[in-house]
């Protein structure tokens, strides 16, 4: 769709468009304050402009529109409009060979046990072996840290989709 297109959308449809790309209600409810939008630039600059402005809950909440990788079934429940999208961002799992596979589910489990959320991380254009080792790597990271990596992961995936949105 184009930015007009975009801009014309009643608030409810705006909503919905919006957290196909992040489900945290704040960033949602901000980007729909700040419409109209010049251009796509433009709101791809106020969409970074306001993840930068949220905080712990809001990065929590727009987490919890994830999948665990390499498991998008868990999303088809709670948020059936990002499944979809979860499923072609992290195609690269697909080709995943069984170690691989059982390796990612006792780290994501370990992962989940450790900092209270999921492994988030821009799926889109990694190989399952690539995450893997992602998550290997930041494992061991402590609480703060990680979780300013998968805020800022969320940005990198919610820039994705808001690309594909206008």
């Amino acid at each position: 769709m184009t930015i007009a297109e975009f801009n014309a959308l009643t608030e409810a449809q705006a909503y919905a468009a919006l957290e196909r790309c992040c489900v945290a209600p704040r960033w949602v409810e901000s980007m729909l304050a700040a419409r109209p939008f010049t251009s796509s630039h433009a709101l791809l600059d106020k969409a970074e402009q306001i993840w930068q402005q949220l905080g712990e809950r809001d990065y929590l909440a727009a987490f919890e529109g994830h999948p665990q990788i390499g498991d998008v079934s868990t999303l088809s429940a709670k948020f059936a409009n990002t499944a979809t999208q979860a499923g072609h961002e992290q195609s690269g799992m697909g080709q995943a060979n069984a170690q691989v596979l059982e390796e990612m589910v006792v780290l994501n489990k370990a992962y989940l046990a450790k900092f209270g959320f999921i492994f988030i991380v821009c799926a889109t254009g990694k190989s399952a072996t690539e995450m893997l080792e992602l998550i290997r790597q930041r494992i061991d990271n402590d609480a703060a840290t990680e979780l300013a990596i998968a805020a800022g992961e969320q940005a990198k995936i919610t820039r994705i989709r808001l690309e594909k949105l206008v």
